[in-house]
């Protein structure tokens, strides 16, 4: 029998947040986002952090583990297995293509030029 591929369904709605909150509002959701979902006592979120929380708090009931390992691996940019606010911050980011694509000028607003090329490279590596 073949193995059956399990698909969460996303809708984007990070571009009509960033509109309707400004920069600074929509990178204050995601840390709120963060919080919810990371181990309160590591300040990360962790693979049993994300499924306890992901299903608890968020209702996402569906999110199995090769999904949250898979989400997890997108994220962690520096390879030890968790994903820090800013990791996670960026991996929303890239999960919504039409957010990625205008959102230089808002993380510039944010964070300053510098920082946004800092992130920019970070993410095209690990792409």
């Amino acid at each position: 029998m073949a193995k059956e591929e399990c698909e969460l369904e996303f809708e984007d709605f990070l571009p009509s947040m960033a509109e309707r909150l400004g920069p600074t509002g929509l990178i204050e959701e995601l840390c709120k986002g963060f919080r919810l979902l990371m181990d309160a006592e590591k300040g990360v979120i962790t693979l049993e952090s994300l499924k306890q929380n992901a299903a608890g708090m968020l209702g996402l009931t569906e999110l199995g583990e090769e999904e949250a390992v898979e989400m997890l691996r997108e994220g962690d940019l520096d390879g030890d297995g968790t994903l820090d606010q800013m990791e996670f911050c960026i991996l929303m980011f890239r999960l919504s293509p039409e957010l990625m694509e205008g959102s230089s000028w808002m993380l510039e607003e944010v964070m300053g030029k510098e920082m946004v090329g800092l992130l920019l490279d970070i993410t095209n590596k690990k792409m």
